[in-house]
This record gives C-alpha cells, sequence and structure tokens, in this order.
C-alpha cells in the first residue's frame, strides 16, 4: 500500500517521491511486524516517513531507519 492516503493532498511529492516514501513505509511495517495499515502504528510510520521526506531525505533506507528511530523515542 502506498503513502497517497496520508498525503492529505500534498503537491509538493511527485510520483517517485511517492514510490521512494511507499518502498521506505513497507520497509519499516515489515520490520515492526505490522500488517493492519489502519493500525495506529503504522499510521504513526507514515506521518514520520513524510515529515522526513518533506524536509529533504529520499532514500528509501534511510527513510525507513530515520522513522524507526524517531518512533523508538
Amino acid at each position: 500500500m502506498p503513502l497517497r492516503p496520508f498525503l492529505d493532498r500534498d503537491d509538493m511529492f511527485g510520483p517517485e517521491d511517492i514510490a521512494i516514501m511507499s518502498e521506505a513505509f513497507e520497509a519499516a511495517l515489515h520490520k515492526l511486524g505490522l500488517v493492519d495499515r489502519t493500525d495506529p502504528k503504522a499510521v504513526a510510520v507514515a506521518k514520520v516517513i513524510i515529515e522526513f521526506a518533506k524536509v529533504g531525505h529520499r532514500d528509501p533506507e534511510r527513510l525507513c531507519y530515520l522513522a524507526l528511530q524517531q518512533l523508538s523515542k
């Protein structure tokens, strides 16, 4: 599942950006063992990835790492 439902009509991301964020999202969910995309923790993962992408991070592995680090605090 891509991140598109979590973007709230944010036009700052193109298709390539969304694909990168979706890859990071899926990787993070896998590492956390989350399957249900409506789980509050999955929603938090999506929001954190989007925030890091907004400040310029575009590497999916880095986005996944940053999201997991942020959520483990």
